[in-house]
């Protein structure tokens, strides 16, 4: 598999991770402590895997912009995070920075 597929999935894992962490902080515990630590240990896992062809800063960077970029989406859709327009104007800087990261290999 592509090395940047693999950062794909473990972006994914990440954005679950973050999901589990609320379901810990709505008093889910053993749930949430499962989806926790297993969709982190896969998302580094995948980061491991990903990382044998990308740069380290290259991929730890698109890692935690994607896992970042997710775990905001899912705040403002489902958990009623802030959707200001600063805030939304911060993310997609850090969609930038990470376009910019890919591109810059």
């Amino acid at each position: 598999m592509n090395a940047w597929l693999w950062l794909l999935v473990a972006s994914g894992f990440e954005i679950l991770g973050v999901a589990g962490f609320v379901r810990l902080s709505h008093g889910r515990r053993l749930s949430g402590a499962v989806i926790t630590v297993g969709a982190f240990s896969a998302g580094l896992t995948c980061l491991h895997i990903a990382m044998a062809d990308l740069p380290m800063a290259v991929a730890y960077g698109v890692f935690t912009g994607f896992g970042t970029l997710g775990s905001t989406a899912l705040g403002i859709l489902f958990w009623g995070d802030s959707a200001r327009p600063a805030r939304l104007a911060w993310i997609a800087g850090l969609v930038i920075a990470v376009l910019g990261l890919k591109l810059s290999l």
